[in-house]
């Protein structure tokens, strides 16, 4: 039988929650027909994190861990997890129990409904203000900018089709704009409510720092979605900008030398050189962006992390 749902776990130092949160997700799944399975990937863990999940892969054929050989960060565990799955239907979900299992049956409904993307928002959020404030001002300017309106980028606990995601790489702090990527690629993308609880066990692994990374990220997105294809429509026009204020600078300095003012007693004259030659370096920066889009678009089929082990992967 095929495999229908994988459940995808991202863990670091979770210890304490990870014993709870799979026996919740085996007792909701527990009168599913389909076959499903379970994919933790531990993140370079400190805690027994590690041991847990390999004790778990060996009573249990469905689960299964894999332990990256240091600590890469969210999206590349994430990645680790996707490109394991063998599911027709992907679910990452976060390891702190704030994520509930009883939420899975829903996303499988409005997968099932011929939705290709079920983003959660986390419309009660259980977390203090502090944190929950540059969230919601990330999330407005996340779907202003992008065009894709979703109330909450950041709940992990998402569904997707496989076929629509199996090809996207993600990198960075990437992993936030999952839904802008499969837009790109005429996904339909529908929200879902989903019940988020308290923290229990471990510590938040987000800081205020992380929203100056996702502010960074999104100018990175925004340039993907609108110059990916020809980079040099951005590099070219920023080149003729720069020659324009070039060409009206010189031009300014000349009409100013015939009326007795000296080239020396301006800074007309360095201005133009330095425009000209900001213009043939966004030229050139075009051209070359132009040669890596052509080598991006060739299948390489490298992934951004490295795998430590794996169990129960036959």
């Amino acid at each position: 039988m095929d495999v229908k749902l994988s459940i995808i776990l991202p863990v670091y130092n979770e210890v304490g929650s990870l014993d709870i949160l799979y026996n919740e997700i085996k007792k909701e799944l527990s009168s599913a027909s389909y076959k499903y399975e379970i994919i933790a990937v531990n993140d370079g863990s400190k805690d027994g994190t590690q041991e847990l999940l390999e004790k778990i892969a060996k009573k249990d054929p469905d689960f299964r861990a894999i332990n990256l050989s240091k600590n890469y960060g969210q999206t590349a565990a994430l990645s680790a997890g996707l490109d394991a799955a063998q599911g027709e239907i992907l679910i990452p979900m976060d390891a702190d129990l704030q994520n509930d299992p009883a939420d899975i049956p829903k996303f499988l409904k409005l997968i099932d409904e011929g939705y290709d993307v079920v983003a959660g928002w986390r419309k009660d959020r259980k977390d203090d203000f502090i944190r929950r404030l540059p969230s919601m001002i990330a999330n407005r300017i996340i779907s202003r900018i992008t065009d894709v309106k979703l109330h909450d980028y950041g709940c992990t606990m998402k569904a997707y089709r496989r076929e629509i995601i199996k090809d996207v790489r993600f990198y960075g702090e990437m992993h936030r704009f999952m839904p802008v990527y499969v837009a790109w690629h005429g996904a339909k993308i529908k929200e879902m409510i989903v019940h988020h609880r308290p923290r229990i066990h471990g510590q938040s692994k987000y800081g205020i720092s992380r929203t100056f990374r996702v502010i960074l990220d999104l100018l990175t997105v925004k340039f993907l979605m609108t110059y990916l294809a020809k980079p040099m429509h951005f590099f070219g026009r920023a080149g003729l900008i720069s020659f324009f204020l070039s060409f009206i600078s010189g031009l300014t300095a000349i009409i100013l030398r015939f009326n007795g003012v000296h080239f020396i007693r301006t800074p007309l004259p360095l201005l133009t050189v330095f425009l000209i030659i900001m213009g043939v370096q966004f030229v050139l920066m075009g051209i070359l962006a132009e040669i890596m889009i052509r080598i991006y678009h060739e299948p390489r089929g490298r992934a951004t992390y490295t795998v430590r082990s794996k169990f129960n992967f036959g």
